[in-house]
């Protein structure tokens, strides 16, 4: 009998421990697509775009009553996610409805008035990994400009921060570092969810020349900002082929900034993509793991690691590093962790800077993606972690304060 109960309880536990999320797909549909009705509707997705039974938001609009989806809007990796990482894509009808389907990252990444002529309302569903360098936030911005611009109106369904609400790291984007991986002045992790992010957006004059779109959110229930991915009982669709599972998203941080250089594998053409730092050159990687544990970084544990790329230019080689694994998402310093091991690197191998072995045109492209060029070069000076904290942590606090206003949950 005890055991009969012990294990009630265990299922009652597992069964509430994890909150069903509905996302704004599901909520939409709980309005009876209201907002929708009679209009034509164009739908800004990808793989990700699904309910939690993974129902293809393209198929529950085409299919509502009184909606009529009439055209579709691929971002990077496309509608159907099946073109890799910075593949352009062409214009085509989508294959499973025979919709026209429009790319946004080809020759064109903003929606032309060709692209959005017969639409009333754009409707943006795309699930985020919360660092501001990938690359769907600055489609989403894009096609902001676009309905403002062509006086359509915009629909987020939102969708979950897979970081949570609390967590925001690195430096605002510098004039002169704009770019489609740094679109806008906000923190490298940012805290925010989709819809959140476009009504900052929208209501603080970020767009191109200030412009406001007519813009409406469709928040989620269920979710508040402390719950990661893993916790709204949603599942997990690969946003992109690097990002396979919901825990990939708290991976990209810590090492998408030092991938950038093409110097030093970080398990992308592994199996653990952005969870590594290996090289060939690297002698002695249990030393390496022990300096790095010996600094205590809250929430991190590193251990040594062998491996043979399957692809990249790494291909083949036998390289040598540490595994990243993450004890306490809330407390490590994500964003920081690549810059901690770049530190310990160069102590033990002085003579190899990163920052002199990569191809020249690669820096410009970290810089970009870091949102200015002050932190590589405060930290190449002497290869300090204490050099770049300020740089790093600074405008943090002003911006949670700006972005308040904002939140959703």
């Amino acid at each position: 009998m005890k055991k009969a109960i012990l294990s009630l309880l265990i299922l009652f536990f597992f069964f509430f421990a994890s909150a069903q999320v509905k996302t704004g797909i599901e909520v939409l549909r709980d309005q009876g697509f209201e907002p929708l009705r009679g209009k034509r509707v164009g739908l800004i997705t990808n793989p990700t775009g699904v309910d939690s039974q993974l129902r293809s938001t393209i198929d529950i609009l085409n299919e509502a009553p009184e909606v009529r989806l009439v055209a579709l809007y691929g971002p990077e990796h496309g509608v159907r996610g099946e073109y890799p990482a910075g593949e352009l894509i062409d214009n085509k009808p989508d294959p499973a409805t025979g919709i026209p389907m429009f790319s946004l990252y080809g020759s064109t990444r903003k929606p032309t008035p060709e692209m959005l002529r017969g639409i009333d309302v754009l409707v943006y569903d795309i699930q985020d990994i919360g660092s501001r360098s990938y690359t769907f936030i600055s489609t989403l911005g894009l096609a902001m400009e676009a309905a403002a611009e062509n006086g359509i109106e915009l629909m987020v369904l939102d969708r979950p921060n897979p970081l949570g609400g609390l967590k925001m790291e690195g430096p605002l984007v510098e004039p002169g570092f704009i770019s489609f991986v740094s679109q806008f002045p906000i923190p490298y992790v940012h805290g925010l969810t989709v819809g959140e992010l476009a009504l900052f957006l929208n209501n603080e004059g970020l767009l191109a020349n200030g412009v406001q779109c007519k813009l409406s959110v469709i928040a989620m229930e269920g979710w508040d900002r402390s719950l990661t991915f893993e916790e709204t009982g949603l599942h997990w669709v690969p946003s992109s082929p690097h990002i396979p599972h919901a825990h990939s998203a708290n991976f990209y941080p810590v090492s998408g900034i030092l991938g950038e250089l093409y110097v030093i594998n970080i398990g992308v053409g592994y199996t653990l993509p952005f969870q590594t730092f290996a090289i060939d050159w690297i002698s002695d990687a249990e030393e390496l793991t022990r300096q790095l544990n010996l600094l205590e970084i809250p929430g991190v544990i590193f251990r040594p690691t062998h491996y043979r790329a399957y692809y990249t230019d790494m291909q083949g080689k036998m390289l040598h590093g540490v595994q990243v694994h993450l004890t306490d998402l809330p407390q490590a310093p994500l964003s920081l962790i690549q810059f901690y091991f770049l530190q310990e690197l160069h102590k033990l191998y002085p003579d190899r800077n990163v920052f002199q072995m990569c191809q020249e045109s690669r820096l410009p492209m970290l810089d970009k993606v870091t949102g200015t060029d002050k932190v590589r070069l405060a930290f190449e000076k002497r290869f300090l972690v204490e050099d770049i904290l300020p740089i790093w942590n600074q405008d943090i606090p002003a911006f949670r304060q700006k972005a308040e206003p904002y939140f959703l949950y």
